[in-house]
């Protein structure tokens, strides 16, 4: 069973991502972002990436494109809120955006 972030996780792990544009959802147990490329092939390119990823981890994000820009919400639906899976496909979504952008 996949546990929600302890208390301790989320200053330790979450904090470092709030500080990088991620924010909290209002409403639910869940972080969004969303990036800009400079055009529509780099967005589906970063798309691309992150589907690969997320298919590896098993853990699948909440997305929507439209032409150059991507809105990601990362939440864990296993456990009603936010896991470290989340923690780790948002740094890794950050990285790949580096990337494209």
């Amino acid at each position: 069973m996949i546990a929600k972030l302890t208390s301790d996780e989320r200053a330790q792990k979450l904090e470092p991502l709030l500080g990088s544009g991620w924010k909290m959802q209002t409403g639910r147990d869940a972080v969004a972002k969303s990036f800009t490329f400079s055009d529509f092939n780099s967005a589906f390119a970063f798309m691309a990436s992150v589907a690969l990823q997320a298919e590896k981890m098993d853990h699948h994000p909440e997305w929507f494109n439209v032409y150059n820009r991507v809105d990601i919400t990362l939440s864990t639906h296993d456990c009603q809120g936010l896991s470290s899976r989340d923690i780790a496909l948002a740094t890794h979504i950050d990285q790949a955006a580096r990337h494209f952008q």
